[in-house]
């Protein structure tokens, strides 16, 4: 059984490369695959020349938070993984802040014996209605990018607009003009789902999602347009299908900002943090800054290694 571990970043470097060291200490036979954004930060892959098995993907445009750009850096992975013919069971997604709490053996053990397809985080979202925050990003298709030092008059045209719910403006990461959606792909037999983003995905959940997105372009293009595609497609195109056990469990340790967990901000941990992370039913958390010490991965490297 062979896990591909796949780290999506745009900053911290130094973090990336010792997250993709510490996998492959801990799982000898597991491939590595890095997503970076040169344009936003250099990664110095001379310091992973000793590593088998772990290949680089270079960006050289970021991706746009809340855009479909973000979603594409995944697809780009799977398109990737099949292209080059690579051998895995699993693939497990990271971003470059991400860190295991426990030896990767005891991951891959549980991903070896489930009988889960996958483990994501998702809910039924639909039927909403006018003013929901799923509604407002999925039943909308969005056009007009707004500059963003309008998000005062943004936010009184959203209040206006929302009485009518034919226009909405979209005052969260991004400021955009939206339009309801004359049609949409969403009904009884293709509900809209949300979900978080990271996941660990079987082989067959993997296959299945690229050629489903591959065979329906409309589909594609309708999520293209909408806000945050990336915390619904996955598990619409999954879940739907009807095809595959999903764990409604990520087994990952984050703790959300008061925006709350779909807002996808994150406290950054500490060592304050590390009993309840080292105790845990999970197998990563996010998110860490190097920036402000070792002495948090230090910690779990301790824990990480031990076998």
């Amino acid at each position: 059984m062979k896990v591909c571990y796949f780290i999506q970043s745009h900053t911290a470097p130094e973090q990336v490369c010792r997250l993709a060291r510490v996998i492959r200490q801990s799982s000898p036979n597991s491939q590595v695959l890095i997503s970076h954004d040169f344009s936003t930060s250099p990664l110095d892959v001379t310091s992973l020349d000793g590593l088998s098995e772990v290949n680089l993907i270079r960006r050289e445009q970021p991706t746009v938070r809340g855009d479909y750009s973000l979603f594409q850096v995944y697809l780009d992975a799977i398109n990737w993984l099949f292209e080059h013919q690579a051998s895995f069971d699993w693939l497990v997604y990271l971003s470059g802040q991400d860190y295991p709490t426990q030896p990767i053996s005891k991951l891959e053990h549980l991903l070896e014996n489930t009988d889960y397809d996958g483990f994501l985080k998702h809910w039924k979202a639909g039927p909403w209605h006018p003013g929901k925050k799923g509604f407002n990003r999925y039943y909308y298709q969005y056009y007009f990018n707004l500059p963003q030092k309008s998000h005062e008059l943004a936010k009184k045209f959203s209040r206006l607009n929302q009485l009518q719910s034919l226009v909405h403006i979209y005052t969260g990461c991004r400021k955009l003009i939206g339009v309801r959606a004359f049609s949409n792909p969403f009904s009884e037999k293709f509900v809209c789902y949300g979900n978080l983003v990271w996941s660990m995905l079987s082989r067959s959940c993997v296959q299945y999602l690229r050629s489903f997105l591959q065979d329906n372009p409309a589909l594609v293009a309708y999520y293209q347009k909408t806000v945050m595609p990336e915390e619904s497609i996955l598990a619409s195109v999954l879940a739907n299908s009807k095809l595959f056990n999903l764990c409604d469990d990520d087994k990952r340790y984050a703790i959300s900002t008061s925006g709350g967990a779909l807002a996808g901000y994150y406290q950054t941990l500490t060592v304050q943090d590390y009993p309840a992370i080292a105790n845990g039913d999970f197998y990563f958390a996010r998110k860490f800054d190097l920036k402000q010490g070792s002495e948090m991965l230090d910690l779990l490297d301790t824990k990480i290694l031990k076998d």
